[in-house]
């Protein structure tokens, strides 16, 4: 692919479809998870989902585009950057709704926040690999622990399989990796 304006296209193609993949996806997990865990906090929900969500999608993106190395360059890096973009989407709202800057302020440490719970995935989930179904099930069950409250009486693997969580997450990560291997003007 020389043609730099097919390069951009496809980096848009593929930066628009993982978007909202991790938004839907993202989505779809919290409202499982806060439907079928009583006393379940919307916010830590909310921020580790979307983490986890961004880490493994960014993993199937990049082998998809293995034969699209400058795509993957350009969109890997927005993708792990969707949990601070979503934040500040959602912050800029709350001070144009309410006309108060002092909520810049208090985002600074929900930035440490989502920050750490990157990390945390990204070590969960190495680089150029794929996470299978098997991946999920285990690396999903730290996820599952770390957004339920203390003192429920089923194990975090238990309450996972119940939900019926990761065939949600990895349909998404097949889709994404569908669309990523599909090359440009496919």
């Amino acid at each position: 692919m020389s043609d730099h304006s097919t390069i951009g296209e496809r980096i848009a193609q593929v930066s628009c479809f993982t978007s909202l993949g991790v938004l839907n996806t993202t989505q779809q997990l919290a409202q499982a998870c806060l439907a079928g865990i009583e006393g379940a906090d919307p916010e830590i929900v909310a921020e580790e989902t979307l983490c986890l969500v961004a880490q493994t999608t960014a993993r199937a993106a990049e082998v998809g585009l293995r034969e699209e190395p400058d795509v993957a360059a350009a969109v890997i890096p927005s993708i792990l950057q969707l949990p601070f973009s979503y934040h500040d989407y959602l912050i800029g709202g709350a001070i144009v709704a309410q006309e108060d800057t002092s909520l810049v302020e208090a985002s600074r440490e929900s930035y440490g926040r989502l920050l750490k719970k990157s990390e945390f995935y990204a070590a969960q989930f190495p680089p150029n690999q794929f996470p299978g179904e098997r991946a999920l099930e285990e690396k999903m069950e730290f996820w599952m622990g770390r957004i339920s409250p203390p003192g429920l009486p089923e194990m975090p693997g238990a309450r996972m399989r119940r939900l019926e969580l990761v065939p949600i997450l990895l349909t998404h990560l097949k889709l994404v990796l569908a669309f990523g291997r599909k090359g440009p003007g496919a």
